[in-house]
Parts: C-alpha cells; sequence; structure tokens
C-alpha cells in the first residue's frame, strides 16, 4: 500500500502553507509562484494546487490564519499592568511582528480574500469585533457606536501605521542616535496610548471595570 502524501511528507497542506508564509515574509507577496513554494516545502508540484487551487486560494488562507490570530492576540490581552490601550497597540505590534508574512498579506485587498473567501470574511470581521470589544475596555460601554467605530479605527491606524514603519518601513533608520528602536517603539506606543486616554477622558468615558 503507497503512503498517503500526508503520511510520507507529514502534512502536507500545512509545508505548502508555511513555504508560502516564509516567502512571503522574506521576499514579499509578488514573488510567490506555485512552483517555487512545491520546492520551498518538499512538495510535487501538484500538491499546492491540490490543497490551495491557485495563489489566490494561499493568500485567503494565509489572510483567514492571520485574522484569527489577530483575534485571539485581542482577546488575550491583559490591561491589569497597564492601561489598556497600550495593552492593544503592544499586542498588534507583536503579531505583526511574529507574523510578518500573514501581516503582508492580510490588509491588501488586492489579494487577501476577503472578498472572494467566506471563511477569511469571517475571520476578518472576527478581528474587527475583538478591536470593538478593545475600544470598550478603554471607554466603557456606554460609548456612541458612532464614537466607538471612531476610537477604532483611531487605534486599528496607528497601531498598523506603527507596525507597518517597523516591519517596512523607514523607521528604524530614522531613529536619533543613542536612542534604541525598542525605547523608540515604547515611547510611541506610550504617547498613543496617553493620546487615546485624553479623548475618552475629554468625552467623559471611564474604563470598563
Amino acid at each position: 500500500m503507497v503512503p498517503a502524501p500526508s503520511e510520507q511528507h507529514g502534512d502536507v497542506r500545512r509545508l505548502v502553507l508555511d513555504a508560502a508564509i516564509a516567502i512571503i515574509e522574506s521576499e514579499g507577496a509578488e514573488s510567490l509562484s506555485m512552483r517555487e513554494v512545491a520546492r520551498r516545502a518538499g512538495v510535487s508540484h501538484q500538491a499546492p494546487y491540490h490543497y490551495f487551487g491557485d495563489r489566490s486560494g494561499i493568500f485567503a488562507v494565509i489572510s483567514e490564519e492571520g485574522f484569527s490570530s489577530l483575534a485571539q492576540a485581542f482577546r488575550n490581552v491583559d490591561e491589569t499592568e497597564m492601561p489598556a490601550a497600550k495593552a492593544g497597540f503592544i499586542a498588534y505590534l507583536n503579531f505583526a511582528r511574529k507574523h510578518t508574512g500573514h501581516f503582508r498579506v492580510m490588509f491588501r485587498n488586492d489579494i487577501c480574500g476577503v472578498t472572494t473567501h467566506d471563511l477569511t470574511a469571517v475571520a476578518a470581521d472576527s478581528a474587527f469585533d475583538e478591536l470593538r470589544l478593545m475600544v470598550e475596555r478603554i471607554t466603557g460601554p456606554s460609548i456612541d457606536p458612532k464614537d466607538a467605530f471612531t476610537f477604532a479605527a483611531m487605534l486599528w491606524s496607528l497601531s498598523h501605521g506603527l507596525a507597518t514603519l517597523v516591519i517596512d518601513g523607514p523607521l528604524p533608520n530614522k531613529i536619533p542616535p543613542g536612542t534604541s528602536l525598542e525605547d523608540q517603539i515604547s515611547a510611541v506606543i506610550d504617547l498613543s496610548s496617553h493620546m487615546v486616554a485624553l479623548e475618552a477622558a475629554e468625552k467623559g468615558l471611564l474604563p470598563r471595570q
């Protein structure tokens, strides 16, 4: 009896996906090809097509994984030792740095699969729902829905901008002499968290107890 592919190579689907993520992380999404994914995964040229159909299928699953992991990162936030906004900023940046391959795909509407793959769309919505809950931790549940969305958009924008500048942007090369990158990141997060707290206080909002 011929062993199944999963018995010969381990989890073939996982091998293919991990190879794709590694390519994206090191070379960018544009460099992804089914042939190169198969080569790096050590599987047949047909294996990526069998499990994912085409490049768009791989991108969609990567996005689905990424959004699910980001949602979990928000759920795991513990604000007992720091303000919820600061903890949220840290969680987002840590996710982006740990899952850079996912991060580079998830927010690109041209490839992420949110509009073409239902499971990816569900995962993306779940991550945004967790961001909304993060806002409630910062402002309390009495916040007006429109204001809540504005806070969520602000948190997302600040977090995503910082993560992008750290991973793919010029920030590390612009750090003043004598200042470490991590110290500068911490200072930016502290300032961002303070700005969020000031805005919440100005609106008379209180964190959820």
